[in-house]
């Protein structure tokens, strides 16, 4: 019996996120100068891989998306210098949703803290 293949594929993920994000810190578009590389789940077929991203400022995630896509050739370049596998995969950009979701729930905390005050306040 063959062991599973997913100590594999955690590798690749996380040597494909480190070249992404080095590559993104080269970038000079502006859209893309608070963006992080959060995580990357490259397909079992190695043809695809989402890479998961975040930016500083939630609302800024449109345009590095868009920034994103515009770079992705020289992404998809990065990844076939650095790594050794069969085929580049196509990079899809999906903001990272558990960024997303902490920013909300410390954003209710704080909202929480401010009306706790306001009623000691009064």
């Amino acid at each position: 019996m063959s062991k599973p293949s997913y100590p594999r594929s955690r590798r690749l993920n996380a040597i494909v996120q480190e070249v992404l994000a080095e590559e993104v810190e080269r970038l000079t578009d502006p859209r893309l100068a608070m963006v992080t590389v959060t995580g990357v789940s490259v397909a079992p077929d190695m043809r695809h891989a989402t890479v998961f991203f975040s930016t500083l400022d939630l609302t800024d995630l449109p345009l590095a998306q868009a920034g994103l896509r515009a770079a992705a050739p020289r992404l998809r370049s990065a990844i076939g210098r650095e790594v050794r596998i069969k085929f580049t995969p196509e990079l899809q950009f999906v903001p990272d949703q558990g960024v997303v979701q902490g920013e909300r729930i410390d954003a209710l905390l704080r909202e929480l803290a401010t009306e706790d005050e306001d009623a000691n306040d009064a």
